[in-house]
């Protein structure tokens, strides 16, 4: 199994496709896939059939999943995109950006 250096509520930016440039936080992560949600980002546009929650039906804007190739975790410090390296103090794990030096949290 692949190991990702995005997880749940990273702010990331598109690199690639359709949405190259935007920003938005990671909703979700679909490890099997690659793909990660984004909120915000890859919007499709998709039928709804009337229920309790949505009485009206009709079509609803939701996020799809986009790969995780495509995505790069943005810098806490300089707001740009950076990559990922991993540093291990006794037995917890530190994300920490290779541009600035500063931890992901």
């Amino acid at each position: 199994m692949a190991k990702f250096n995005i997880k749940k509520n990273d702010t990331v930016i598109v690199l690639a496709g359709e949405d190259k440039g935007k920003t938005g936080k990671v909703l979700k992560v679909l490890v099997e896939k690659q793909r990660a949600l984004v909120e915000g980002v890859n919007m499709v546009s998709k039928s709804a059939k009337p229920s309790a929650k949505n009485p009206q039906g009709g079509i609803v804007k939701q996020e799809a999943p986009i790969h995780i190739s495509n995505l790069s975790l943005i810098d806490p410090k300089s707001g740009k995109p950076t990559r990922v390296s991993v540093k291990h103090e006794g037995k917890n794990v530190i994300r920490v950006a290779k541009k600035s030096g500063e931890e992901i949290k």
